[in-house]
């Protein structure tokens, strides 16, 4: 069964991306099409990027590179949840992708952003850095603003259209993990 991760893109104490990632995972659990897990970037304590050899050479020092790269090649498409810090997303998550490159390769990704606007700026950037990597990201987004979407700009409360938003975004995912199986083999 195609396996989607839904990355925890931020570390900051305080931070809204674990009820935001909770929130999309409830919604894709109600589904039977694809396994979807939660992966935390502060599980792996990755720190500013210490590997010698460039990602794309595969050779990885470090037992917390080898971790993170064996959880990321597990799965087939990904959807990164992401706060929008000065016009771009966290430097955690932008971190945690450079470490690796090959378990990237030829898989999915979909987004969810919050932020004043919506954190729509991470995502154009997070897409910009996918294409790199050869990971096809999807059209649909979710874009939570902390306007609308949140009480006191900390409390998750999404529209009700969102959850809809969700859901196509996670059809895309699916849909394209599976369709580029026969590169990753």
């Amino acid at each position: 069964m195609t396996k989607i991760a839904i990355i925890i893109g931020s570390t900051r104490p305080g931070r809204n991306g674990e009820a935001v990632a909770r929130w999309v995972h409830d919604i894709a659990t109600k589904r039977q099409d694809a396994e979807f897990e939660l992966v935390d970037l502060k599980d792996f304590g990755l720190p500013p990027l210490d590997e010698v050899m460039p990602a794309a050479m595969g050779q990885y020092s470090h037992p917390h590179t080898r971790a993170w790269a064996e959880t990321i090649d597990s799965f087939d498409g990904y959807v990164f949840v992401t706060p929008e810090y000065n016009h771009s997303t966290s430097g955690a998550l932008k971190n945690a992708i450079d470490f690796l490159y090959a378990e990237w390769n030829n898989k999915a990704a979909g987004f969810v952003s919050y932020g004043s606007a919506g954190g729509t700026r991470a995502v154009e950037h997070l897409r910009l850095v996918m294409g790199e990597l050869q990971v096809a990201d999807v059209r649909a987004q979710v874009a939570l603003s902390l306007f609308t979407d949140f009480e006191h700009f900390s409390v998750l409360n999404p529209a009700a259209h969102q959850e809809d938003t969700v859901t196509a975004m996670l059809d895309q995912v699916v849909a394209w993990g599976e369709a580029l199986q026969p590169l990753r083999r």
